[in-house]
């Protein structure tokens, strides 16, 4: 088997259809449900039989467990608000033949283009707020996943390849109200790694980040071209660390820390 498909689902039946029809390039399609109440199975159970269920509070872990179950020599991993299309699949099969013999590399960067709702926003992500390429394609046994609820650590060992070039489409947030969600959302599983981690680092250094992240993404990344949600994208993205500070040094306990809410 040359090329497995990876996707990691928690209650993704509005999307998760649309992500797997495109995807039968690959020879097998893993799914790992974790912690599903929905429909995602049943969904899933139409492209697949490969599913693994579980219960993670790691992202990293439940990541590490799809990838384990492949059996592919290859894996693309893509998530549920992510489509790759018929020409990323064709690219991803001339690079892994071409890289049979290990000639270019064993794990491939894919370019990727946001949409905030039905408008493609290509400028101003960054700051763990948004990303435009990752390392989605990968000879398994090369890329492990590190122990945190969100943007986990990536531990790579072997040789990166050339860029690929067909970007994937990742409908990141349907509004700005979303956008604002994903906003708590993530700063409350950031804090509770930094608790755990004990490194909630200090008020004043986080404050600083405040202006330093919001230059970054709006003016060096060229977030003022997309007008408004430039500036919130920026915005978001400057607020991430020290909400996650003020969450972590004024509202976690040793009862929420067990808790470990679930992570998109």
């Amino acid at each position: 088997m040359k090329l497995s498909a990876l996707i990691v689902v928690h209650n993704e039946e509005a999307q998760l259809a649309d992500c797997l029809q495109g995807l039968s390039f690959a020879d097998e399609i893993v799914v790992v449900l974790d912690k599903c109440t929905d429909g995602s199975k049943d969904i899933a159970t139409r492209f697949t039989d490969r599913l693994i269920e579980g219960y993670w509070d790691l992202e990293g872990a439940r990541r590490n467990a799809g990838i384990e179950a492949c059996r592919g020599e290859w894996v693309f991993e893509i998530d549920a608000d992510e489509r790759a299309p018929a020409e990323l699949g064709e690219e991803i099969l001339r690079v892994i033949d071409g890289a049979g013999g290990g000639a270019d590399g064993d794990i491939f960067n894919i370019p990727v283009l946001n949409h905030v709702g039905g408008r493609l926003v290509r400028h101003g992500w960054g700051g763990l707020f948004g990303k435009n390429g990752y390392p989605g394609l990968f000879r398994k046994g090369v890329k492990v996943w590190g122990p945190e609820r969100l943007h986990p650590h990536l531990h790579v060992s072997g040789r990166q390849g050339t860029d690929l070039k067909t970007p994937i489409s990742h409908f990141v947030d349907k509004d700005i109200s979303d956008m604002l969600r994903r906003l708590d959302r993530y700063t409350t599983l950031r804090a509770l790694d930094l608790a755990d981690r004990g490194e909630i680092g200090s008020f004043p250094n986080m404050v600083r980040k405040i202006f330093s992240r919001f230059w970054k993404c709006y003016v060096a990344r060229k977030g003022y071209k997309e007008n408004g949600y430039g500036f919130i994208i920026a915005l978001c993205a400057a607020l991430y660390p020290v909400l996650s500070h003020l969450k972590a040094s004024l509202e976690m306990s040793g009862q929420m820390s067990k808790r470990g809410p679930q992570g998109d």
